[in-house]
C-alpha cells in the first residue's frame, strides 16, 4: 500500500507497475418540473453546441459515430443532464438515478419507485423505469461496502459500485468466494448485490497543457489534468498518486515547473501542482494530433455520456461513463467516489484529463486493459478537487479569485468558483434556486442566467 510514506518510495512502487500519469494545461418541489427552455439552452450553458474538431474526429474514431452523429450526441448529452436535473428534483426521495443511452445518447432514462410517476418522467421525453430501490438506498448499501473494506481486505474484490441501470450495487472480485465474504462482512446479504467475476486487476496508471507529460524527481512520470488556479497562483491538477507536498516537478520540456502543494492517495486519487512564473496556465487539453480543446467548465456528465482522455503515453481516446462513485481498490491503497469508464489507458497516462464535450470531468487514476485490446479506466472526479483543495478551473470565462473569496461569500447566496452538488439551493438577487447539475460555478454562470444549471424556486 502506498500511503503517506517517503515519496522516492512511491516513485519506486509506481515505476515498477508502469503508473500512467496525464498532463493537464500550464503552458499555454413542484408537482411537475417545467420543460427546457427553447433553443438547446442547455447545449449553449456548457458549450456542446459548439464542439472542437478533436473531440468530434475522438468520438467518430472510438464509438465508431458519423460526424452528424458525434455532434448529436453531446447537444443530446447535454439536454438531458438538464432534464435529469429537474425531474431529479420532482421526484424527490422517489429518485432512482438517471442515463443515456444510443449511439447518439437519444434515449435519457429515469428511474422512479412510484409507477405514479411514469407519465411525470414521459412529459419531459424520458423514458420512465419504475425499480424497486431508489438512488439513496442503493447508496446505503454502498456505504457499507466502503465501511466493511476498512475492516478486511479487498484484494480480491478490487471494484465496488452502484449499478443505476442494474438497480442494484455491484462488487467485482477475481472469485465469487471473495465476493460472498466481502458481502457478508459488509452486512448486506440478501440486499440485491450482484457479482461479476473478473480476473482484471486495476492499477495505477502514472507517467502541462492537460495531456502534456510531467516528470516527479529523475523516475517518475505522470500527466497533467486540468490547469487551475488559486488566488493568483497558477498551476495544474493531477492524480494524487503521482507526488508528495513538496516534491518537485519539471514539464514535458524537462524545464523546471512546479511543486506539488497537496495530494491525497489513498482514499481519494488528488493532487495540484503550483507552477512558477514560467509557466502560464490555459484553459485548454491536447487532443488528437496535438490539437487543443478548450475547456468551459466542469459540469458532471450523466452515467452513458461520452467521455474523453488525454495522456502523455496514448494520447487522445474517447469512450463512455459506465458508473460513477465507485470504489477501487489498488495494491498501492483503496480510493472511493472514483468514476468508471471503458476508456482505454496506459502506463504514464496518470493525472490526465477526461472531459465530456467540453466539460471538465476528472483526471486519470488507473485502470487495467490498454489501448490495443482496450480496457476500463477510473478517473477522480475534478470537482472535489477543486472543492478539497480550494481550486478555480482554469476556462475562457473563468477568473482567478482573491483568496479567501469563496469561503467569505454570504452564507447561503450564490458564489462563483464554489463547487455545488445537485440539489443545493442557494440565493441570488433575491430568489432561491436548485442546483440541477453537479458543476463550479463560472463567472458567467449565475442562477438566473443558467436554467440547465439552476430551477427557481
Amino acid at each position: 500500500m502506498i500511503g503517506r510514506h517517503a515519496a522516492a518510495g512511491r516513485r519506486t512502487a509506481l515505476t515498477a507497475l508502469g503508473i500512467l500519469t496525464l498532463t493537464g494545461i500550464t503552458s499555454t418541489a413542484a408537482a411537475e418540473p417545467p420543460k427546457p427552455a427553447p433553443g438547446s439552452s442547455a447545449a449553449q450553458t456548457v458549450g456542446a453546441d459548439r464542439p472542437s474538431a478533436a473531440v468530434l474526429r475522438a468520438l467518430q474514431r472510438d464509438l465508431g459515430l458519423t460526424p452528424g452523429q458525434a455532434a448529436e450526441r453531446l447537444v443530446n448529452e447535454a439536454e438531458a443532464g438538464v432534464r435529469a436535473g429537474r425531474l431529479r428534483s420532482a421526484l424527490g426521495e422517489r429518485f432512482a438515478g438517471a442515463w443515456v443511452r444510443g449511439a447518439t445518447a437519444a434515449e435519457l432514462t429515469v428511474a422512479t419507485t412510484r409507477a405514479a410517476d411514469v407519465s411525470l418522467i414521459r412529459a419531459q421525453g424520458a423514458k420512465a423505469a419504475v425499480v424497486k430501490r431508489t438512488l439513496r438506498e442503493l447508496q446505503a448499501v454502498k456505504e457499507k461496502l466502503d465501511t466493511a473494506a476498512t475492516r478486511v481486505t479487498t484484494r480480491d474484490t478490487p471494484v465496488w459500485y452502484v449499478d443505476v441501470p442494474a438497480n442494484r450495487v455491484v462488487v467485482e472480485a477475481v472469485r465469487q468466494s471473495a465476493a460472498t465474504a466481502f458481502i457478508k462482512a459488509a452486512g448486506v446479504q440478501g440486499q440485491n448485490v450482484g457479482v461479476r467475476v473478473s480476473s482484471a486487476r486495476p492499477r495505477l496508471l502514472a507517467d502541462i497543457v492537460g495531456g502534456d507529460a510531467y516528470y516527479i524527481g529523475t523516475t517518475a512520470r505522470c500527466s497533467v489534468g486540468f490547469s487551475v488556479t488559486k488566488g493568483t497562483q497558477q498551476g495544474f491538477a493531477s492524480a494524487g498518486h503521482c507526488g508528495d507536498p513538496g516534491d518537485k516537478t519539471t514539464g514535458y520540456n524537462k524545464a523546471d515547473q512546479g511543486t506539488f502543494k497537496a495530494s491525497t492517495f489513498p482514499g481519494k486519487d488528488m493532487s495540484w501542482v503550483a507552477a512558477n512564473t514560467a509557466w502560464t496556465a490555459t484553459p485548454d487539453v491536447k487532443g488528437e494530433g496535438g490539437e487543443k480543446t478548450e475547456i468551459t467548465g466542469s459540469v458532471q456528465a450523466l452515467v452513458g455520456a461520452s467521455v474523453c482522455r488525454s495522456g502523455s503515453t496514448t494520447g487522445w481516446h474517447c469512450g463512455t461513463i459506465q458508473q460513477h462513485d465507485t470504489s477501487v481498490d489498488y495494491s498501492q491503497g483503496k480510493v472511493d467516489g472514483v468514476t468508471k469508464t471503458n476508456v482505454c489507458a496506459e502506463p504514464g497516462d496518470s493525472g490526465g484529463p477526461f472531459a465530456s464535450g467540453s466539460q471538465a470531468q476528472g483526471v486519470t487514476s488507473g485502470g487495467s486493459g490498454d489501448c490495443t485490446s482496450g480496457g476500463t479506466t477510473y478517473y477522480q472526479p475534478v470537482n472535489p478537487i477543486l472543492k478539497d483543495f480550494g481550486l478555480v478551473l482554469k476556462t475562457a470565462s473563468a477568473e482567478a479569485l482573491p483568496p479567501g473569496q469563496q469561503d467569505n461569500a454570504v452564507q447561503g447566496a450564490w458564489a462563483a468558483g464554489r463547487v455545488y452538488e445537485a440539489g443545493t439551493t442557494v440565493t441570488h438577487s433575491g430568489a432561491r434556486y436548485l442546483c440541477l447539475q453537479t458543476h463550479q460555478a463560472q463567472g458567467v454562470w449565475s442562477p438566473s442566467a443558467t436554467p440547465a444549471l439552476w430551477q427557481k424556486l
